[in-house]
């Protein structure tokens, strides 16, 4: 009797080691095989096609595909992709089991429980039709068409019933239905907007997939956790609004918002850390402070530097142009308002138009308010004739630009119409850009760890050459600039990762993110090589051979813009900052008028030696005194009582430390001079 053939499928492990298992055995399988632990302890899992290219974690190109696409769309069988842990596997493939500490796997966890709550409400409100649900950074959401208002009481019976979908433990199951069958059951069903994502992201005569656990059937390619009971912590948090395909011609949707991990302690983690940004809000600490204000008389987006906020500015600036001069570069102004005809031939004109405010037509011609700095500084390179003996030509502003921003999108500090960027624009020779670019990249980590940043991410953003017509240059000018910038990245040994399509479209630039105390990403500095605008302004400097040549460019901003770092810089230090930025550095507390005269003799003192100091001589109690200097997070606190004024002494309180105990005068200013000049973090 012949035995059917069995096709065996070669599964590489993480480890490097090969087996053999039959065609169609599931990553579960695999995990079985290994350890029960393992298999119970896995979420998803992660395959590519055997001897398939890997892009490492350091490189690797990230997409910004819509959600839809990303729930509906047909996956890549040739990449690398994640899996259900019931999938039949019938290739050879390299698998990785991801377990709960892995970051893919929260994600899954959320689409999981988006998928929960539209069971929840299917079973509670049976009239409802489904849109999309995906997985957030910060949890997930679920679109929903229903006449009548979710209320509040609603979304506490939505939450107690995905607690009984979880205590059901249904399993994920994949299906497959015909195209045509799927789209009939959801036209009769009356779901528009799932037979809309069938009818956008398949094709006719497909198979398409669909996930069902109990008694829901959703449109989906997944992956899921293996059953609800993987869903263990959870919250329904708001109820928003949503227009069907973001027309407000269409129905309106209400999204319900909520968040998913994989433990309770995750979750209570998760909003002790949210209640800590919420402390640490710059809009917030700004009134508290009295830093800076938006007014609505004048205008959206546009910042008033209060005294406070001004003295930090300052101190920002002084470093800044400082440190420019050490390194070489020329410091220049250029106007706010410049013809229309520059911003032609600049491009930006073409490329940026919907980022600029309108034109505004004078005596002469029609001007725009700048978005950039760098035409302006083009016309000082371009204002006389450079040899190559000159270059480097290193040019630093700290200008103010005008952009337009969508109301709705601005956000205090952080996203502005207008605002000072610490621009500057490095023209060199092709020998020379490489350095140049490396010099950039110092001067950046410079700035992040001198005012207290001690992590950062970078990523190399380039072009997509599938959307060409939205850049300048030819193909070979681009892997020639991307080249350069992968070079200086690679000679100081920063990790990055290679951002498909979000280079400027000028050339590619290098974004440095730096992580704050609560572990948040910002983007702040930026490093760009520029060929473009050398060759539409005519730039040139004459070579040793005695010819022409075209210099190259290097756009650089490494605070990003001024509002935008301040802002970061609030929320960072939560108001509480360093001695060296401090707006009011020393709070000076007499203990009763007779003491006055002594502590304006010390404020004296202070104050020629170049600190910021406040006197509150308010016929008040010296703990209230304290406490108002406490809350304004001023660094010292000097009380002087008749014991202090005998001996010419202080007591001193330190911020976060107390009472410190009298000190000689003296030695309090040798001590907070050394923090000063040091730029210290630490008191």
């Amino acid at each position: 009797m012949n035995r059917p053939v069995v096709s065996l499928i070669q599964v590489k492990l993480p480890d490097g080691s090969i087996r053999n298992f039959p065609s169609g055995t599931t990553a579960l399988d695999v995990a079985n095989s290994i350890s029960p632990r393992l298999a119970a302890a896995s979420v998803v899992a992660k395959i590519r096609p055997l001897g398939a290219a890997v892009s490492s974690d350091e490189n690797k190109g990230t997409s910004d595909a819509p959600a839809e696409a990303e729930m509906y769309g047909a996956a890549d069988p040739s990449a690398e992709r994640l899996v259900d842990l019931h999938e039949a596997i019938r290739e050879d493939v390299e698998l990785q089991l991801l377990r709960e500490n892995d970051a893919e796997s929260l994600k899954v966890l959320r689409h999981s429980a988006a998928h929960v709550m539209a069971t929840a409400v299917l079973e509670l409100f049976s009239e409802t039709k489904l849109g999309h649900g995906p997985a957030t950074d910060a949890g997930f959401f679920y679109d929903f068409y229903r006449p009548t208002p979710f209320t509040p009481d609603d979304l506490k019976a939505i939450e107690a019933k995905m607690a009984e979908v979880v205590a059901r433990d249904e399993r994920f199951i994949r299906e497959y239905e015909s195209r045509d069958e799927a789209l009939k059951s959801f036209h009769d069903s009356g779901d528009f907007m799932k037979a809309h994502f069938v009818e956008r992201f398949t094709k006719p005569g497909e198979m398409i997939s669909l996930y069902r656990n109990g008694g829901f059937i959703d449109f989906c390619r997944g992956p899921h956790v293996p059953s609800t009971g993987r869903v263990k912590a959870f919250k329904v948090l708001s109820l928003a609004g949503a227009y069907w395909l973001g027309d407000e011609k269409n129905q309106q949707l209400q999204r319900i918002y909520g968040t998913a991990f994989f433990s309770q302690k995750e979750m209570d983690a998760h909003f002790a850390r949210l209640e800590e940004m919420t402390k640490r809000d710059h809009r917030l600490l700004g009134k508290q402070l009295d830093l800076f204000s938006i007014q609505e008389v004048a205008g959206a987006g546009l910042i008033f530097w209060h005294p406070k906020g001004g003295i930090i500015r300052k101190a920002m600036e002084d470093w800044m142009r400082e440190e420019c001069i050490r390194r070489g570069y020329s410091l220049v102004f250029t106007p706010h308002v410049m013809r229309r005809e520059l911003w032609k031939i600049s491009g930006h004109e073409g490329h940026y138009a919907q980022n600029m405010y309108t034109s505004m037509e004078l005596d002469d011609a029609e001007y725009r308010l700048k978005p950039m700095n760098c035409p302006g500084h083009i016309l000082i390179y371009k204002n006389s004739p450079k040899s190559y003996r000159d270059l480097p030509v290193r040019l630093a502003e700290l200008g103010n630009v005008y952009r337009y921003e969508r109301s709705g999108t601005m956000h205090g500090l952080l996203r502005v119409r207008g605002f000072t960027q610490d621009d500057a624009h490095i023209f060199c020779t092709p020998e020379q850009v490489e350095d140049e670019m490396a010099g950039c990249v110092e001067f950046a980590q410079a700035v992040l760890t001198t005012f207290g940043f001690q992590e950062f991410q970078v990523e190399l953003s380039t072009w997509d050459p599938k959307d060409s017509k939205s850049y300048d240059g030819a193909p070979e000018r681009w892997e020639l600039a991307t080249r350069a910038l992968e070079n200086v990245l690679q000679r100081k040994g920063i990790p990055y990762k290679t951002i498909l399509g979000e280079g400027a479209f000028y050339g590619p630039k290098i974004d440095i993110k730096l992580v704050d105390v609560l572990g948040r990403l910002w983007q702040l500095s930026t490093v760009q090589f520029d060929f473009n605008l050398p060759a539409r302004f005519e730039l040139d400097y004459v070579g040793e051979d005695g010819e022409r040549h075209q210099p190259m460019m290097v756009h650089r901003a490494l605070f990003g813009s001024i509002e935008r770092f301040f802002g970061v810089l609030i929320e960072h230090y939560a108001g509480a900052f360093p001695l060296w930025l401090a707006p009011v550095q020393i709070g000076l507390v007499p203990i009763s008028e007779r003491h006055h005269a002594y502590a304006e003799k010390i404020q004296q003192q202070l104050q020629k030696h170049g600190f910021r100091v406040e006197l509150d001589a308010r016929n008040e109690k010296m703990n209230a005194k304290i406490r108002d200097f406490t809350l304004q997070k001023v660094p010292y606190v000097l009380v002087m009582g008749d014991k202090e004024a005998e001996s010419g002494a202080v007591s001193m309180r330190a911020r976060g430390k107390g009472d410190q105990g009298s000190v000689a005068f003296d030695e309090f200013v040798t001590r907070i001079q050394g923090l000063v000049e040091s730029k210290s973090m630490e008191f």
